[in-house]
C-alpha cells in the first residue's frame, strides 16, 4: 500500500539512469561491486573463473574525467557578485550553507551534481524559531536567525506535485527523503531515515515506526507552521525532460564507457588465453609417459610419426577486439566535446550568425547561464527573508568566456573619437565599452560615470626640500 515514502512515478523513471552515472563516478571498485549488473557473465561460464575475471577488470575513467573537465571549464574563475548585491547579501554568500562554504565553492558543488543526474535541487530555509518568543523580523534578526541554502541530491527529492497559475507551473507539495544521526548514550549515535514533507506554510517530518509484530509504518514525529506561502526550492537543470524531470547531459558517454568496460574485461582475457601456448604431443605409444621439463630430455623412434610441439593463438582477434577497443574510445571522445559544440536550430541573418560566436550557443554555455540563473534565485528568496528588495546577481565567467576574450581596439578608438568630436553622449560611450569589455559588462553605467566625473582625491605630500 503507498505511504510517504513511495515515491513518484517520474522520479522512478529517472533512477536508472542516476545509477549508471553513479557506478561509473564509483570508478573501478563501485563496477567491480556491481558485478553482473554491468559485466554480464558469459553463458556456461565457470562461477570461479568470472569471479577472476571480475577481480582484474579495470574502468577506463572517461565519463567521470569528461564530467571534471566540463565542470571546470564552467567554473574558470571564480563566481562574483554584481556591484548593485546588497552587503547584507554579501556576508549571506561568505556562508551560503551555513556549514562554511563561500557561495562560489558551494555552487560549483551544486553544478557538479546537477551535470551528473541532468538537475539539482536547493532548498532556501530560514532556521526554526520560538513563536512565543519571535514575533516579528526585528526579533528574527535579535535572535541571529538568518536564512541558509540546502542542495538536495535529485535521489533526495521522491515526491512533488504542482499546480498551473497564472500560466506558471507552481511546486505545492515536497517530500525530501533524509537520514539524520541522532546521539545516544555512550558515545553511540544511530543513523534516522525520514521523509520532511513540504507544504506552503507548514513542513511534517514523517519517521519509520517499528509495531511489536515486526512491521513498520511511517508516523508524523514532528510538524511546524512556516511564514512563507510558497515552497522555496530553486531547481537547476542542465538536461530538462520535465518539471522536475531531468537526464544527465552525458548519459551517451556513460553507456559507452560501460560498452568498454566489457569489451576491456573481454580483451583482457583474450589475451591471457591467447598468451599461453598449448602444448601438443603426439605419436606416444599406449601407456608411454613423458617427463617435460628444463632438467628432463624425450626419447622418440620416429621423428616423422612422434614428437611435441606448442600452440600458439594467431592473433587475429586480439587485433579486431583492440581496433574496436579503440573505435569506442574514439565515440567516447566525441560523446565528450558535443557539449562545446554549437546547436544551431533556428534561422538566422548573416548578421547574426557573424556576431554570435559558437561558445554562445553550446550546451554548457546555456548550462552556465542557468546556473547564474538559479544562483540569482536563491539569493532573492534569501533577500525577501531579510527584507531586501533585490539579491542581487551573480556572474559565472566560464572558460569559454575567458579564453576567447579579445579587446578589439579599434572599435575602441572609434568610440573615443566620436566622444571628444560631440557625436555620442558620455552613457552611450560607456555603454559602447562596456560591450567591448574595456569596462566591466556587469558595472552600473551611471555609477561609472560618477566614478570618471568624480574621481576620488588622493592627497600626496610636496617634497620641496621644506617638508612641506
Amino acid at each position: 500500500m503507498p505511504d510517504i515514502s513511495t515515491p513518484n512515478l517520474d522520479y522512478n523513471d529517472m533512477v536508472e539512469a542516476w545509477d549508471i552515472n553513479d557506478a561509473l563516478m564509483g570508478g573501478t571498485l563501485e563496477m567491480r561491486r556491481q558485478g553482473e549488473i554491468y559485466l554480464p557473465k558469459w553463458p556456461n561460464e565457470d562461477p570461479e573463473g568470472y569471479k577472476q575475471r571480475l577481480s582484474v577488470a579495470t574502468l577506463l575513467p572517461s565519463y567521470e574525467e569528461s564530467i571534471k573537465q566540463n565542470i571546470g571549464r564552467v567554473f574558470a574563475e571564480p563566481t562574483v557578485l554584481s556591484q548593485e548585491t546588497p552587503d547584507k547579501i554579501k556576508e549571506l554568500a561568505e556562508d551560503i550553507d551555513m556549514e562554511g562554504d563561500r557561495l562560489d565553492v558551494w555552487a560549483q558543488q551544486f553544478f557538479s551534481i546537477a551535470f551528473q543526474y541532468g538537475l539539482a535541487h536547493a532548498l532556501v530555509d530560514y532556521p526554526r524559531t520560538d513563536p512565543e518568543t519571535v514575533k516579528t523580523r526585528a526579533d528574527e534578526q535579535a535572535s541571529g536567525s538568518r536564512p541558509y541554502v540546502t542542495m538536495l541530491n535529485p535521489r533526495q527529492v521522491i515526491g512533488w506535485k504542482s499546480k498551473v497559475s497564472g500560466g506558471k507551473v507552481i511546486l505545492t507539495d515536497l517530500r525530501v527523503k533524509e537520514v539524520i544521526v541522532v546521539d545516544g548514550d555512550d558515545f553511540g549515535q544511530t543513523k534516522i531515515e525520514q521523509i520532511r514533507h513540504i507544504m506552503p506554510g507548514k513542513v511534517e517530518i514523517y519517521r519509520r515506526n517499528t509495531g511489536n509484530d515486526g512491521s513498520a509504518s511511517w508516523a508524523i514525529h514532528e510538524e511546524w507552521e512556516t511564514s512563507r506561502s510558497d515552497i522555496p526550492l530553486v531547481t537547476l537543470y542542465t538536461k530538462r525532460t520535465g518539471f522536475m524531470r531531468g537526464s544527465p547531459p552525458l548519459l551517451n558517454l556513460a553507456l559507452l564507457n560501460i560498452k568498454h568496460w566489457q569489451s576491456q574485461s573481454e580483451q583482457d582475457n583474450i589475451l591471457h588465453v591467447a598468451r599461453v601456448p598449448i602444448l601438443s604431443v603426439y605419436g606416444l605409444a599406449e601407456g608411454q609417459e613423458l617427463t617435460i621439463g628444463s632438467s628432463s630430455a624425450m626419447s622418440f623412434s620416429d621423428k616423422q610419426k612422434q614428437g611435441v610441439e606448442y600452440t600458439e593463438h594467431t592473433g587475429s582477434a586480439i587485433g579486431s577486439g583492440k581496433t574496436s577497443i579503440d573505435d569506442l574510445e574514439n565515440q567516447m571522445r566525441q560523446a565528450g566535446a558535443k557539449l562545446l559544440r554549437a546547436e544551431n536550430t533556428s534561422t538566422k541573418s548573416v548578421d547574426q550568425t557573424n556576431e554570435e560566436r559558437m561558445q554562445e550557443n553550446s550546451p554548457l554555455y546555456t548550462m552556465a547561464s542557468s546556473l547564474e540563473d538559479a544562483l540569482d534565485n536563491i539569493l532573492q528568496i534569501m533577500a525577501e527573508w531579510i527584507g531586501e528588495s533585490d539579491g542581487g546577481n551573480v556572474d559565472v565567467r566560464t572558460e569559454l568566456e575567458v579564453s576567447s576574450q579579445t579587446f578589439d581596439a579599434t572599435a575602441a578608438l572609434a568610440v573615443q573619437s566620436l566622444r571628444q568630436g560631440g557625436d555620442i553622449r558620455q552613457v552611450d560611450a560607456v555603454r559602447a565599452l562596456q560591450a567591448l569589455k574595456f569596462i566591466d559588462p556587469d558595472a552600473d553605467t551611471e555609477v561609472v560615470i560618477d566614478e570618471l566625473n568624480n574621481p576620488s582625491v588622493t592627497l600626496t605630500g610636496n617634497n620641496n626640500g621644506n617638508g612641506q
